[in-house]
């Protein structure tokens, strides 16, 4: 039986990174992935934060666009602009960055092991069991779960993941129509807390789509609905099309049991708000990474139980602005976002959102919008009360 240090299930890119940095340490890794191919199929919009030049290496030529600024589009189509001098995202090459990422975890001195799908791990002594490889045998110190949303892993000691579906098409509108460093974002009652985009590759191409508390068929009838209401998407010709699965941030997830632990989408580390992972995930890596070198060089799986608290004591109070922000916007009708938006451009919000919007860490925007009162004249008074109250 081959025997690691670590085995990481999953070759997605958060996976990949934390895989990384234990092979830089020094310990024996290998990484269990599923699919042929990493990074496909496409499942991601692949608009990241500017943050994520901070928590991981990106060569630019994985950057497609360098983002800018937003167009905010109420249902009626009153239009919050909203921009920063220097780039505040990135729209990125996923597949190509997904693949990066695995590679530098073997130039490091990973294993990977493609195809390879897990059914069952042992989380007391560390046994690995495959699917399709009955005979295959391999254990691990330490067991990671970065297998993605329906994380075998994850199902080991929590309940079924709660989620949302995504869907998105790239699209050709053939003829210079975008701006390329800004976005377009949507909000509708229809598919509230979620929300409809469409990401600028170039002039006259885009991804095009939405995330929402609905099935496959409903998000591609609204899809179209966009595409065919919108003057900058009409007559777009459908390129190709995506679909995919978003966790729900679960706040009593738990992160790990015995000598396994969750990171990523695996672990619901994901931002209520926007869906978006990528950056939270690869802090995540690097925290988990620190926890998890020190049990190993302690012998002490209990130390293991550090990971779940830096996790909370990083994310928990902004993850749970966000989870507000989550409830107020599925609470809300068209005619209240259509008002909101007004009473928002009538208040000068566009400015206050260009100072303080940040794409990963929404809380000082909400902060500065209470403090200056803007929120609580434009949200019913339960709502902006339950908004006020985290800071008190």
């Amino acid at each position: 039986m081959k025997s690691y240090d670590v085995a990481v299930v999953g070759a997605g890119p958060v996976g990949s990174t934390f895989a990384r940095y234990m092979a830089e340490k020094g310990f024996e890794v290998v990484i269990l992935e599923k699919k042929k191919e990493v990074g496909v199929p496409l499942q991601c919009a692949g608009l990241l934060g500017k943050k994520i030049k901070k928590v991981n290496i990106l060569p630019d030529e994985f950057i497609i666009n360098s983002v800018h600024g937003a167009f905010l589009h109420s249902p009626e189509d009153t239009v919050l602009s909203v921009s920063k001098k220097k780039p505040e995202a990135y729209v990125l090459d996923r597949v190509g960055y997904d693949k990066f990422l695995a590679e530098l975890a073997v130039d490091s001195g990973a294993d990977i092991f493609l195809n390879h799908q897990v059914a069952k791990v042992d989380s007391h002594n560390g046994n690995i069991h495959f699917k399709n490889s009955p005979n295959t045998k391999m254990s691990a110190d330490i067991i990671v779960g970065a297998d993605g949303h329906s994380s075998i892993i994850s199902h080991s000691f929590n309940p079924p993941t709660e989620s949302f579906q995504a869907a998105q098409y790239l699209v050709d509108v053939g003829e210079k129509r975008f701006q390329n460093d800004f976005v377009h974002l949507y909000v509708d009652s229809k598919v509230s807390p979620g929300f409809l985009w469409a990401i600028p590759l170039s002039e006259t191409t885009a991804r095009v789509g939405l995330f929402a508390d609905a099935n496959y068929q409903q998000l591609t009838k609204v899809l179209d609905g966009l595409i065919n209401k919108r003057s900058e998407l009409g007559g777009a010709t459908i390129l190709k099309k995506y679909y995919g699965v978003i966790p729900r941030q679960n706040p009593q997830k738990k992160l790990m049991k015995d000598r396994v632990i969750l990171l990523g989408d695996a672990a619901s580390q994901v931002k209520p708000t926007t869906g978006g992972g990528l950056v939270m995930g690869f802090t995540c890596a690097e925290i988990a990474s620190q926890v998890t070198s020190q049990a190993l060089d302690d012998e002490n799986m209990n130390i293991l139980k550090d990971y779940p608290k830096a996790y909370d004591d990083k994310f928990k109070k902004e993850l749970k602005v966000q989870l507000m922000v989550h409830k107020v916007f599925k609470s809300l009708t068209n005619s209240d976002l259509e008002y909101m938006f007004r009473k928002l451009k009538e208040e000068g919000a566009e400015d206050i959102i260009s100072q303080y919007g940040d794409i990963d860490t929404q809380s000082p925007l909400v902060k500065e919008m209470i403090k200056r009162g803007i929120l609580l004249s434009i949200l019913p008074k339960m709502l902006s009360r339950g908004i006020s109250s985290l800071w008190k």
